[in-house]
């Protein structure tokens, strides 16, 4: 097994038997975000606490990437050869969140708005060094 490393630092708890994404909490009015900022989009407030989000939300749209995206700022490894679509959604993770991220299917006949989805780690590329980079995704779950 190759090494792993995260795609990057403070984005989900790793290594974790149970990962969760790392958000923040805005002291001043309660707002979520994620990722972490250093001010509340909503109060400009400066003081936001570390805030472990749900690991299971619910798909708020979704959409199948289904070509190549440009290199940087993507930094995947694939070739328009190699690559292979992939779902995208936005997950609404109970009142607090929205996260946009790469799902685990492109089959629309798994992917339907309202479906329970459960966070997953998986490996996204491999790096210079042959390792892992591991990133964060939603699979679905039970059908809505």
């Amino acid at each position: 097994m190759a090494e792993q490393v995260v795609v990057a630092e403070g984005v989900f708890t790793w290594p974790a038997s149970e990962p969760q994404l790392i958000g923040a909490r805005c002291v001043g009015c309660g707002v979520v975000t994620f990722p972490r900022q250093g001010s509340c989009p909503r109060c400009t407030g400066q003081d936001l606490v570390e805030h472990l989000l749900p690991r299971v939300g619910t798909l708020w749209s979704w959409t199948v990437q289904g070509f190549l995206p440009k290199n940087p700022p993507y930094a995947g490894t694939e070739t328009p050869l190699t690559f292979r679509p992939y779902g995208v959604g936005y997950v609404q993770l109970a009142d607090e969140v929205i996260v946009e991220s790469r799902l685990t299917t492109a089959d629309p006949a798994e992917l339907n708005i309202g479906r329970e989805m459960h966070l997953v780690i998986e490996p996204f590329t491999t790096d210079a060094e042959g390792r892992d980079v591991l990133t964060f995704a939603f699979a679905p779950g039970a059908a809505a």
